[in-house]
């Protein structure tokens, strides 16, 4: 859905004024140094500086002043982040760089990792190996050994219900666990997400894995610019295929299950209605982590990322009440409060000087086609009477300061599929 003249003008107008202002200015930013890989049971005084000095600071982070709304009084979470996933501001911010455990929204960075790699349609047999080193009490979708997949049923069982069996069988065949954690820790550092150690790829608790609100904000804006990660992260439902038995007959049959979305913004559950707008993105659940989520939402224009992790307020689904909350404080404070940093670009583009387009993914072809239910056609029971309709929306920035010239990239594609009700 193309900007208004008038908007991309004036976006970038400011855009480019920012740049010239900051150029100049602002010093480049840095990870704390050594930082420990071990969770700390307090912020550390001094944290990492990417994005801007303040988000390396302890506390709450927000420039309040006329007309800006206060944020919301009941939040708990440790460390949490409210940002406009278009310009990349960091509207306010609460410990960004914690290092904490991260659970499975650490599934994020191992999509974006990966999922470029093969088509939907691609086919795999699954072996007992590939199921090797589950966690015990993982999240499984219910996959079987000896069964084929295609990669596209893999991805479903990745993002609706964090199966760290599907996982396991998409590092299989990206060359072992091992390959795969390797793989992700160099891709967390081409996104300047310094924060984050990775050490199993599904998430699950182990010695020395951390990531933090800011690198977990940055994994969903860079998994965004997929289509498919897009629609993956925004299916509420979807047929999953089943074990192949004999019937009655003799005759050898496979069924199919239906799995539902855990992201309980997109699906909903008691006392957590569908978040008008909600577009995704990626829940978690540990020992270590406690409750975690990052969750991109759009309205009036505005798309916002939300990061929350492990809320300390003892209530049902606490961390997507303070999502929800603090969305509902962005939208209102977006374009009146002074932002406290900012989401920064791919080390690769910085060093280009410029952003190639977004580039399709193998799966794209595919879509999320198959038996599952994109967000906007899905129905489920919210307490509402709307419907579900998809919006075309795009966001992302990225300034760049190349060769002596300015160059803006303004449009960054994000969700295509959003999943809106109508309030009563």
């Amino acid at each position: 859905m193309p900007a208004p003249k008038n908007t991309v003008r004036r976006s970038l107008l400011v855009a480019s004024a920012v740049l010239m202002s900051t150029a100049l200015t602002t010093p480049v930013a840095t990870a704390a140094p050594k930082p420990s890989t071990t969770p700390s049971a307090k912020p550390p005084a001094k944290m990492s500086t990417v994005g801007g000095a303040r988000l390396g600071k302890p506390g709450t982070q927000v420039n309040l002043a006329s007309g800006v709304p206060v944020l919301p009084k009941e939040l708990s979470g440790r460390s949490w982040i409210v940002a406009d996933a278009e310009s990349g501001d960091v509207l306010a911010a609460h410990n960004a760089h914690w290092r904490l455990a991260p659970a499975s929204t650490l599934k994020m960075l191992f999509a974006d990792t990966l999922l470029p790699k093969w088509p939907g349609t691609t086919k795999h047999k699954v072996e007992v190996s590939d199921l090797a080193g589950i966690g015990p009490g993982s999240s499984m979708v219910g996959i079987k050994e000896e069964e084929t997949y295609t990669v596209h049923d893999l991805w479903l069982g990745v993002f609706l219900r964090s199966g760290n069996d599907a996982v396991h069988v998409l590092s299989a065949m990206n060359g072992g666990v091992e390959n795969t954690v390797k793989e992700m820790n160099a891709h967390a550092e081409e996104l300047q997400a310094l924060d984050t150690r990775v050490v199993s790829p599904d998430g699950y608790d182990a010695e020395g894995q951390v990531s933090s609100a800011y690198d977990l904000t940055l994994f969903a804006r860079s998994g965004l610019q997929k289509k498919d990660f897009r629609e993956y992260c925004s299916t509420v439902s979807a047929k999953f295929p089943g074990e192949t038995k004999k019937n009655k007959k003799g005759k050898k049959v496979r069924g199919s299950f239906e799995i539902q979305n855990t992201n309980r913004l997109l699906s909903g559950a008691p006392g957590v209605p569908v978040y008008q707008g909600i577009a995704g993105v990626k829940n978690g659940n540990t020992t270590n982590a406690g409750a975690t989520f990052t969750g991109v939402a759009e309205r009036d224009g505005k798309v916002l990322l939300v990061t929350v992790m492990n809320p300390q307020k003892d209530e049902p689904h606490a961390v997507y009440k303070e999502t929800a909350r603090l969305l509902d404080w962005g939208f209102k404070a977006a374009g009146k409060v002074e932002p406290v940093g900012e989401l920064v670009p791919p080390k690769s583009a910085d060093q280009a000087g410029a952003r190639p387009g977004p580039s399709a993914s193998p799966g794209e072809a595919g879509g999320a086609g198959g038996g599952s239910k994109p967000a906007a056609s899905a129905t489920a029971s919210s307490g509402t009477d709307g419907i579900g309709v998809a919006l075309g929306i795009v966001g992302g920035v990225l300034v760049l300061l190349a060769g002596g010239a300015f160059l803006v990239n303004r449009r960054w594609p994000l969700p295509d599929l959003v999943r809106r009700r109508s309030r009563p």
